[in-house]
């Protein structure tokens, strides 16, 4: 399905481990949090991962409409491939003659054959 599935593994992995490494460095830094008009202390690894994890669920969440209409459409593209190779191999052996040879060249002038 995708093209490059190796280079999205790689960058998979590099996003994870700046985001390990952040994490680690950062365990005791806090930022404050101001939602609703309420302040909140929280570690300042907490709202990145949170922003993290709500894209992806927002991601999945539009994207798996599309996703499934593609597997659909994958199947039925599937179904009449079989159905065309079926009818395929069916009418290949009632040929039995060779198809006829198209005529060859047509020649507008006699004398060119004798030319060099």
């Amino acid at each position: 399905m995708y093209r490059y599935p190796v280079v999205r593994l790689i960058l998979v992995i590099i996003l994870i481990a700046m985001s390990i490494t952040f994490i680690w460095q950062n365990p005791t830094e806090e930022a404050l949090l101001h939602y609703f008009g309420q302040t909140f202390k929280a570690p300042i690894y907490k709202p990145i991962l949170s922003a993290f994890g709500a894209g992806l669920l927002i991601m999945g969440i539009l994207l798996f409409p599309a996703w499934i209409k593609l597997r659909i459409e994958l199947r039925r593209a599937r179904t009449a491939l079989h159905l065309a190779e079926e009818e395929l191999d069916r009418l290949r052996p009632a040929r039995t003659t060779p198809p006829p040879r198209p005529p060859g060249p047509l020649r507008d002038r006699d004398e060119d054959e004798d030319a060099p």
